[in-house]
């Protein structure tokens, strides 16, 4: 059988959770730099299936991306110009 060459023809990996592979217990919310990775450039929370983050990280994510904000670490939203 010929290699895959179409794009349906492959088989995607799985993406690893980055917190997980850490051993990343605790999710500080003044670790800018770590959260920015998984805040779109509008804002928002990316999704797991985008970021691979597992699911109890992705809910800690979610409350550390909260509290920084809060706290304005983090905006809200993007610049409106």
């Amino acid at each position: 059988m010929p290699p895959p060459t179409d794009k349906r023809d492959r088989k995607p990996h799985k993406k690893v959770c980055n917190f997980c592979a850490e051993k990343v217990h605790l999710i500080d919310y003044k670790e800018v730099s770590r959260l920015r990775r998984f805040v779109s450039e509008r804002g928002k929370v990316l999704p797991r299936r985008v970021t691979g983050t597992c699911a109890r990280h992705q809910r800690r994510l979610a409350v550390a991306l909260k509290r920084a904000r809060h706290v304005a670490l983090l905006p809200y939203t993007a610049d409106q110009r």
